[in-house]
């Protein structure tokens, strides 16, 4: 510990200096100071970028074509099946709010990351168990008769998914946030570059998402199961060594202690202190005259007019002026910590809108439902309706280098802003296309019904002679709003967040997606429930023939529409926060 304290206290002096070692609090492995030259920065991205790559494309490889399996290897209804997904699906989002906590209060994100993946091999290693011992799966369909899954294959199945979705959960926050952390903050030319990261890990994501959806789909579809399964669960092993290869390179930030705690104390302490008044010359809240903040790992933040309520956790009692004792955090609090506070409060209707944008995302399990019942074939190869979601993908990774290398730097020059556009007007234009590719969507189940309609094949549960193509422009619109609104939210969350809260607040982010597909799901069930009254089909019936999908996509895009007019309202209201 002294040699630590004394490698550190020589930082401190050559950085004032020279600028030798990073500024903003970074350690190596065993805890020490780090040279800029040597770690960090785009050096340490490539294991970082790979690790995220390879776990995509395990996770993709289970989630694009789950819908899929469901219905013809667990012989599950359409419904059952999508809503199934989704709940899954909302599950991997909900459980970063477990590796953040562990992330910011306990092991940093390193340890978290490593942690976290090792539970989610061993979940993949679980299901593809389950796909290939005849015992752990339901026997084929004879005829039309298929037979349903027993308890106990089920159990084993969905322990593997949601052991899957808890390793996912706890290293999504962390990843992208590990690799922001490369980035001095302190450093203006470093702190450019991490804007470009962001873009480039969501690169990564989808490179490994389209392997997903044309390689492992296809093996899936027409070599069994048991090898598609097993295929991802190789790639999620690579995944874990790449990350761990980059170790020397890594800047790590220490964690910071429990962010629910320090919330929860700013609320104790204005309980306590609910009569009080807040003096207009914010310089006398209580603030450690140090220069660096109590809190480890993050600078400190400086006061802003907005909820003076909560001040008064941070107003200093004729008592504890008297006996000098600031000491106690529950009837005390800093102003930084009140800050905090503050600012997970203002970022909370951005939050809230990305939660229909994430809808909208989540149902495209039914885009894959409708591309069951186009037209899949090209001569005599016929394409699996989930490779469809590749064009999504493919539009993902030409809009990441168009978006960095030519739409950043014309935005620079017209709005002088360093990144281009600023983070809330990114997201805005994601929800606007959100609008656009329901709407088309839309449109194209209803040319495709009216062929249905034309050819009286409504009443017939087969593909309908509309080329599977034609659903291409859903998914490339979708796919260029994700580049604007989900990057867009990973950095917006990433740069307001407190310095000790950037996992929290990243699953933050994350959460809006688990939000989206539970959100889904329950307008699923309360259409299908309101649609199916009196004996009628529904709008999404197990035969898409004789359903209306098209009234559910512009329900979505009305809804999207809507969010976008009250995103807009948000934006503009929106304060940014004060760093020291």
């Amino acid at each position: 510990m002294a040699t630590q304290s004394l490698l550190q206290d020589a930082a401190f002096h050559q950085n004032e200096n020279g600028g030798l070692y990073t500024r903003d609090g970074s350690v190596d492995i065993m805890g020490n100071p780090v040279l800029k030259s040597e770690t960090g920065n785009w050096k340490a991205c490539p294991f970082i970028l790979g690790n995220e790559c390879c776990e995509r494309l395990a996770y993709y490889g289970i989630c694009l074509n789950l819908v899929t399996y469901l219905t013809k290897k667990l012989h599950e209804g359409n419904v059952s099946a999508a809503r199934n997904v989704t709940i899954w699906q909302g599950t991997c989002y909900l459980t970063p709010l477990i590796g953040a906590v562990m992330a910011d209060t306990y092991w940093g994100r390193y340890w978290t990351i490593a942690t976290f993946s090792i539970i989610y091999f061993m979940g993949m290693c679980t299901l593809t168990l389950s796909a290939s011992v005849p015992a752990f799966k339901p026997p084929e369909c004879v005829g039309s008769v298929c037979p349903s899954a027993t308890p106990a294959q089920y159990a084993i199945f969905f322990f593997g998914l949601y052991l899957i979705a808890l390793g996912t959960g706890g290293i999504k926050p962390c990843v992208s946030s590990f690799g922001a952390d490369q980035f001095d903050d302190t450093d203006p030319k470093e702190r450019v570059k991490k804007g470009s990261f962001f873009n480039w890990f969501y690169f990564s994501i989808n490179i490994g998402a389209l392997m997903s959806s044309t390689f492992i789909v296809w093996i899936q579809e027409n070599a069994g199961w048991g090898l598609g399964f097993f295929i991802p669960t190789v790639f999620m092993g690579i995944a874990i060594a790449s990350f761990f290869f980059g170790t020397p390179l890594y800047r790590i930030q220490n964690p910071g202690g429990s962010p629910l705690t320090r919330m929860c104390q700013v609320l104790v302490a204005t309980f306590h202190k609910w009569n009080f008044s807040v003096p207009d010359d914010s310089t006398l809240l209580y603030e450690t005259p140090d220069k660096s903040s109590t809190i480890e790992g993050s600078r400190k933040l400086l006061h802003t007019d907005e909820l003076r309520c909560l001040d008064k956790a941070a107003v200093v009692s004729d008592t504890e002026s008297k006996t000098g004792d600031y000491s106690n955090a529950w009837r005390l609090c800093t102003v930084t910590q009140v800050e905090e506070l503050k600012i997970l409060i203002r970022m909370f209707p951005i939050w809230a809108t990305g939660i229909i944008f994430a809808a909208v995302y989540a149902q495209m399990t039914l885009f894959v439902e409708q591309g069951m019942v186009m037209d899949t074939s090209i001569g005599s190869f016929r394409i699996p309706p989930a490779s469809l979601s590749l064009f999504d993908i493919i539009s993902v990774i030409l809009w990441v280098p168009v978006y960095d290398r030519i739409l950043i730097p014309i935005a620079r020059r017209l709005t002088g802003n360093e990144r281009g556009f600023s983070n809330l007007q990114r997201i805005g234009i994601g929800h606007f296309l959100s609008v656009l590719g329901m709407s088309v969507a839309a449109i194209v189940e209803f040319k495709r019904l009216q062929l249905a309609r034309d050819r009286s094949l409504v009443d017939e549960a087969v593909a309908v002679p509309l080329s599977i193509f034609w659903q291409i422009p859903q998914y490339f619109i979708l796919g260029a709003g994700e580049i604007f609104t989900f990057i867009g939210n990973l950095e917006f969350f990433y740069d307001q967040s407190p310095t000790a809260m950037r996992s929290l607040c990243s699953a933050l982010s994350l959460l809006t997606v688990a939000m989206g597909n539970y959100l889904i799901s329950f307008i699923l069930t309360v259409v299908t429930f309101i649609t199916t009254q009196g004996g009628k089909p529904g709008w999404i019936p197990n035969n898409l023939n004789s359903g209306h999908l098209d009234y559910f996509f512009w329900l979505l895009a009305a809804l999207s529409c809507c969010n976008f007019v009250i995103y807009l309202f948000c934006a503009k209201i929106y304060k940014f926060k004060k760093s020291s």
